[in-house]
């Protein structure tokens, strides 16, 4: 056996490497200090000085190298176009949608001639339009006549989102009419169709359900419309009050039955508070998450000033519930013709979004019944004989409040009409001011009667 104080280390390729050279070197003892590594001289120092250059280089062309890679495709397409100087440029498409401004900016002085609106650009193109001419005529020339502050009519076909009538008149400010279609006014009542609904998706309530409140039907005050545990409350069924628009009812179903989270995300479904109507120059809409209890009750019941909607958006949404809860693209021409008569555009329906169930728009649908048969707007579409006005059942909305921009009392009116199959779906607002000229219950009246009794 070998006796191991005479045992040595072997020599590493390391230690090799940095080592002088001189191999007759005595040998020191150890000393008790770390011993430094000596730099290497001669050859081996002129090796380390090349890996290093090497090792630089190779660091320095990576991130050229990555960048290289990335961009490839396009040098390549580059390159590609460079070899044929003459290949023509890639065409620009402009979106379907921008077809709508075109038309909107045209329709002020569109032809009538016809049962369809025609109008002819600079270029030569001739659009010919979906709204019906005597649709648009009556309405317009029924809010004018009447004198009216501000009034804004807005009618769709539910199952495509054909534009049937889009007019505006203001007694007060005759620019106000280009874009009243497209700018924001408070909401009022119309927002308990959202309300219904987010509870409705819950299976919370349905049609026959009925709901406990207290206050007056038209309060305003959420303080006052908790219900008292002894009872002695008033109640109804959310049919009723939704035709009569029952405040403290709405407002506790958003609050206590729907709840916050619920009503939110039906905000969101419905558009608000996002670019919606791609092409079509209409603002958001606008619907803040509540902050208190009684916040939420205010915009359940449409009490919320700051829930603002276009009336473009509004006749969407009524068309979506008429459409079992779809909501088509809303749009202006039927087909636009170059100079020489060739078609380059013509209308396809587009789906935008689903805002509801069937079943749910099912059940909306009942509940919206009754504003014409027994609610708000029973006075409007019947005679003083109690008679119908309108030959069709009509599924409807009213809301009323007031607003400062601009100034006055506001009136909504949301319908849609057969309520089998429906063919119509409208919005009427009007401003009234110092004095009522008309309701917007009036406008949707005519509108449908003048529609179907053609």
């Amino acid at each position: 056996m070998q006796d191991l104080k005479h045992l040595t280390r072997k020599k590493t390729a390391l230690s090799s490497f940095f080592s002088s050279g001189n191999g007759n070197r005595k040998k020191m003892p150890p000393r008790s200090q770390t011993p430094r590594l000596s730099f290497p001289t001669g050859k081996r120092r002129e090796q380390l000085k090349y890996l290093l250059l090497f090792i630089a280089i190779v660091l320095g062309l990576t991130p050229v190298s990555i960048y290289l890679f990335k961009k490839a495709p396009a040098i390549s397409a580059k390159i590609s176009r460079w070899s044929k100087p003459n290949a023509p440029a890639p065409k620009k498409i402009e979106p379907h949608a921008n077809s709508f401004i075109l038309a909107n900016s045209l329709l002020p002085g569109a032809d009538f001639s016809s049962d369809r609106l025609t109008a002819t650009d600079a270029t030569g193109q001739l659009l010919q339009y979906s709204i019906k001419s005597d649709l648009q005529k009556k309405v317009h020339d029924f809010i004018s006549s009447k004198d009216v502050p501000y009034a804004v009519f807005v009618a769709l076909e539910p199952a495509t989102g054909r534009i049937l009538a889009m007019t505006a008149h203001s007694s007060v400010d005759p620019q106000w009419s280009s874009s009243a279609y497209f700018n924001l006014y408070p909401m009022a009542s119309l927002f308990k169709i959202i309300t219904a609904s987010a509870a409705l998706e819950q299976k919370k309530i349905n049609p026959d359900s009925v709901v406990e409140f207290r206050g007056n039907s038209y309060s305003e005050n959420p303080k006052y419309w908790e219900i008292k545990p002894r009872g002695h409350n008033n109640r109804f069924d959310v049919t009723f009050a939704m035709g009569k628009s029952i405040n403290p009812l709405y407002g506790r179903i958003a609050s206590d039955i729907a709840g916050k989270d619920a009503i939110m995300a039906c905000v969101q479904r419905f558009g608000f508070n996002q670019a919606l109507l791609p092409g079509i120059p209409v603002k958001a809409s606008q619907a803040a998450e509540p902050t208190s209890s009684h916040g939420l009750m205010l915009m359940g019941a449409g009490l919320d000033h700051e829930v603002k909607i276009s009336p473009l958006h509004a006749a969407n949404i009524i068309a979506s519930i008429a459409n079992g809860g779809v909501m088509m693209q809303p749009a202006l021409t039927d087909k636009i013709a170059d100079q020489g008569g060739g078609v380059k555009e013509s209308f396809t329906p587009r789906e935008l979004r689903r805002l509801v169930t069937p079943e749910t728009a099912c059940s909306l649908t009942r509940m919206l019944s009754s504003t014409v048969t027994t609610g708000t707007s029973r006075r409007a579409f019947h005679d003083r004989r109690g008679r119908p006005l309108v030959k069709v059942a009509v599924a409807a909305k009213t809301g009323s409040i007031n607003g400062t921009d601009p100034k006055g009392y506001y009136s909504w009116f949301a319908a849609f009409a057969p309520i089998e199959k429906p063919e119509i779906a409208l919005v009427a607002l009007v401003i009234n001011q110092d004095k009522w000229k008309i309701k917007s219950a009036q406008v949707g009246a005519l509108a449908l009667e003048t529609f179907f009794n053609r």
